[in-house]
């Protein structure tokens, strides 16, 4: 076939590099388009630099790609022309909102994503006119980390823009791919909704099913008692999608028990995340046919059972249930973090929960709370882990154990974590975590690893103002702990040595370097130990005095540093001479804050359905 462009000249981003965007970029990058290609696995990223992107059974290639990304953000320079999210769904809302930096006039995103709606949560950022989605009709599983056996190819695929706007970037789109022989069709909005309700009643049809059932698409494709239950799930997504006035042809029902025998012998991607006890898609899937079933009074028993079934799997994780490392596991994480004991984790599976996670520079701090906003799990991570499971193994267990409805990611490493629906900054949470103990003005002075914030809260609660030192790190956790390091003092037990001094001078050096010589000839010097952790403190209390503290209204210590050290606020109280409250559990603070806000957006979000609902009951 005839390029009607130049390939070389189109460029595109794949942010998402499981089966379906790698498949996709070693087919983009034989057409000869300027690929580059984005996830947060870096041990993936390693092997795909190393030994590139490898395709195996229907497709046998090895491809080698030279601008691999760990940040969307550094795609930015790029000017691309297409940008294809290729996640999970309920991963994609904060790839989506972490991707606004690379908008353009020109940039067209694609939803290279099945489902029902999901191509919702791209336009919800960047607007339907710029939005486009792909139907997916290939499969394959992970050999490797950068390994793909791609299990069948069953084309066409196909793209559109959905609201009709973008037709021509579609066409170009499918035009590339087709130029290398890898099917696409262009279709209109309509004729897009039908495919991917076609799609998706296919997938309903066994990806639960296999998941539930432990089989590949063959396995469940053999057993007539089998085929019966498959072909009633798919008659229940054709009865809602008519009410939809979305019509199939006559022998739909044949057309898909032929497309779903091709399977062979391939796990759906619904089915290898669930039993692997991972969060599943299932509401895009099943969830969606049940969705719109009630919106039409229509029955969906069958949906409904499955949807089911895979959230009870999924939330109680019933491989926890049993003897293995990963359900032991995930019961010490839950224990350690709860904060009432004797509550079980049906309890919280029966209510909205929501996740604030605070990536800090040295600690990430977990806070769940409940729906009247009362915390019920906290926990801490060393961010800088060596175990690069461990984030992945406390998101495992929080999302077996709790129903979480809303998640906010603050902190410095908000801006690389697309695990939450909603990200903020710790200046917000900060401001919204102690205003729900302490309403009105407010200072709030926070103590962190690498920086100190003075932040200034108006009557409203909200930030009005905040403050930061210098890019140095004096003054800090990071600070103290090599200082205290030389000193030969041990972290934990610098408190209660410099409570029992009273010596008031200070170091004259906040440089690291030099406050480190210093310390040492307080040692050779014979310093009592407990006057040199008073001293170290009262040069951090004179390193905030520098920084602006509005007078005469409340002021309040958070952050890791004063929960380790709390000597350091009375320091503090009467360097300012007033008093300076810290607040409970101030390490976690700022995650709480952030769980808060996962909360508010929840609420409104939900409030329409809420009154309706109380309406009905009343």
């Amino acid at each position: 076939m005839k390029k009607s462009v130049d390939n070389s000249k189109i460029k595109i981003g794949v942010v998402g590099l499981g089966p379906v965007g790698m498949i996709l970029a070693v087919k983009l990058k034989d057409a000869g388009c300027d690929v580059a290609i984005c996830d947060k696995d870096e041990f993936k990223l390693k092997k795909i630099r190393e030994e590139g992107i490898v395709l195996e059974n229907v497709f046998d290639s090895t491809t080698i790609f030279d601008k691999v990304y760990d940040s969307i953000s550094e795609m930015r320079a790029l000017d691309l022309d297409y940008l294809i999210f290729s996640l999970k769904t309920y991963q994609t809302l904060g790839a989506a909102k972490e991707a606004e930096v690379l908008n353009s006039d020109k940039i067209s995103i694609i939803s290279a994503q099945n489902g029902i709606d999901s191509e919702k949560i791209i336009s919800s950022v960047f607007g339907e006119s710029k939005t486009l989605r792909m139907v997916i009709n290939y499969a394959g599983n992970l050999r490797a980390p950068n390994s793909v056996r791609v299990s069948f190819v069953t084309p066409p695929n196909y793209i559109g823009s959905i609201d009709d706007s973008r037709t021509k970037q579609a066409e170009t789109f499918a035009a590339i791919l087709n130029s290398i022989g890898f099917a696409t069709e262009k279709l209109n909005s309509f004729d897009l909704v039908k495919s991917s309700w076609e799609k998706t009643i296919l997938n309903s049809s066994l990806s639960a099913l296999c998941g539930v059932g432990r089989l590949t698409m063959s396995e469940a494709m053999s057993d007539n008692d089998t085929l019966e239950l498959i072909e009633q799930i798919i008659n229940e997504g054709i009865d809602v999608a008519e009410k939809e006035k979305i019509r199939f042809p006559d022998d739909f029902v044949r057309k898909c028990m032929q497309y779903l025998r091709k399977g062979g012998d391939h796990f759906p991607s619904l089915a290898v995340d669930l039993i692997n006890n991972r969060q599943t898609e299932i509401d895009y899937f099943n969830g969606k046919i049940v969705e719109y079933g009630k919106k039409h009074y229509v029955k969906t028993s069958l949906n409904l059972a499955f949807t089911n079934m895979v959230k009870a799997m999924t939330n109680k994780n019933v491989l926890a249930r049993f003897p293995g490392v990963d359900g032991e596991l995930n019961k010490i994480i839950i224990s350690k973090g709860l904060v009432e004991k004797n509550k079980s984790s049906v309890f919280y599976k029966e209510q909205n929960c929501f996740l604030g996670i605070d990536l800090g520079s040295a600690f990430t701090k977990f806070t769940i709370i409940d729906e009247k906003g009362i915390p019920v799990f906290r926990y801490i991570l060393q961010t800088m882990n060596k175990d690069r499971h461990s984030m992945k193994n406390i998101l495992q267990a929080i999302h077996a154990t709790f129903n979480i409805s809303q998640s906010c990611a603050t902190g410095y490493g908000r801006k690389h974590f697309t695990e939450t629906d909603i990200v903020k900054t710790e200046i917000n949470c900060a401001g919204a975590g102690v205003s729900e103990y302490f309403s009105g003005e407010k200072n709030i002075i926070d103590i962190g690893g690498e920086d100190i914030k003075i932040i200034h809260c108006g009557n409203d609660n909200n930030v009005a103002n905040f403050y930061m030192n210098d890019k140095c790190a004096a003054g800090t956790g990071a600070f103290l702990e090599e200082i205290s390091e030389r000193a030969e003092i041990n972290i934990s037990d610098m408190s209660s040595l410099a409570s029992n001094s009273d010596y008031d001078k200070e170091l004259n050096s906040f440089c690291t370097v030099f406050a480190k010589t210093e310390i040492m000839n307080w040692v050779f010097d014979g310093m009592p130990r407990q006057d040199i952790a008073r001293g170290i403190y009262i040069s951090i209390a004179n390193k905030v005095a520098k920084m602006r503290l509005y007078p005469n209204i409340p002021t309040y210590m958070i952050g890791g540093v004063i929960a380790h050290h709390p000597y350091l606020n009375k320091i503090l109280s009467d360097k300012f001479n007033k008093e300076i409250k810290t607040v409970e559990q101030p390490q976690h603070i700022v995650s709480y804050g952030a769980a808060l806000i996962a909360r508010q957006t929840w609420l409104a979000q939900n409030s329409k359905e809420i009154i309706q609902k109380e309406v009905v009951i009343h």
